[in-house]
């Protein structure tokens, strides 16, 4: 039976046991994944199923910016609790993750993990991770990155809550582009402008509102419909669209007119920290009931 890379991966999440230990219990198993799993148990190289299960939903987002080499790298990195989110062993290692990023340029997590690491190019990424989770004593997940090379410009909210990695065509603006990378983290935009914003988006909003518009207790022409439904979406733009959104540092002009020419943003990736992740429930009253059971 053949495997792949995601197997690969599914296997590790499974295990907690390196990526390497992984592939070879998969080859020795012949794909067979229970198999596998109990071919790292008997080789003593398998996490408890009860680290293996847990839920990585804390962490934090980080930003690198190599000056030198005009690349930028945002990461996000989880753990399961705050508390060691906030620690210098896994800030240091998030900070370690990115810099890999920035200077290897992996095409994917699982790519990542294979290569040499940054900080000991003597063994691997999913090494390192392993060491840190064993020295940690939570579940580490690389969760996402995203790399960008050329005029970049960072901003890291709420020690790793939020971050921004902004991509601009003139770098003689710092302070403008720094306020752009602020507004995206403040107000979260989907795209840069009307031009990129998503057309069937677009479409949808309007028939909702033309719906809206007809629903309303006093029947209105066919034309003043029309004219509220587009203006309407005018307000929509301003919601979703960076350029046209209201600059929060002074609601009286927009992002573009803030900006002024001066420069073209090119991109942005924004990061929410676990947005998407089944968060952890604790349990107070269960948890001094397991214990009383142990005394």
């Amino acid at each position: 039976m053949e495997f792949t890379a995601k197997d690969v991966m599914k296997l590790r999440e499974m295990s907690g046991a390196g990526m390497m230990d992984c592939k070879k219990a998969l080859k020795e198993s012949d794909g067979d994944m229970d198999k596998a799993m109990d071919y790292l148990r008997e080789k003593s190289l398998a996490a408890s199923a009860k680290k293996a299960s847990r839920i990585a939903a804390e962490g934090i987002v980080d930003c690198f910016v190599c000056e030198k080499c005009g690349v930028g790298v945002i990461i996000e990195v989880n753990c399961e609790t705050d508390f060691v989110a906030k620690t210098d062993d896994f800030k240091n290692l998030v900070r370690s993750l990115a810099k890999q990023v920035a200077k290897f340029n992996p095409a994917s997590v699982e790519e990542m993990m294979a290569q040499p690491y940054i900080e000991d190019e003597n063994m691997t990424v999913d090494a390192a991770v392993n060491a840190a989770v064993a020295k940690i004593g939570e579940k580490i997940s690389i969760r996402r990155f995203n790399r960008v090379e050329g005029i970049v410009d960072t901003y890291v909210h709420l020690g790793g809550k939020i971050g921004v990695l902004l991509q601009i065509s003139n770098k003689d603006y710092p302070e403008a582009a720094h306020d752009v990378a602020m507004q995206i983290a403040a107000a979260s935009p989907n795209c840069i402008s009307k031009a990129d914003c998503n057309q069937e988006d677009v479409e949808h909003e309007r028939r909702i509102l033309i719906e809206q518009a007809k629903n309303e207790p006093k029947p209105k022409p066919q034309a003043i419909i029309e004219k509220m439904v587009e203006g309407r979406i005018e307000k929509y733009y301003k919601e979703v669209c960076l350029l046209e959104q209201p600059f929060v540092k002074n609601q009286d002009e927009s992002v573009g007119q803030m900006i002024n020419g001066r420069f073209e943003v090119i991109s942005f990736t924004r990061y929410t920290m676990g947005e998407g992740l089944e968060k952890r429930q604790d349990n107070f009253a269960d948890e001094v009931m397991a214990q009383t059971k142990k005394a």
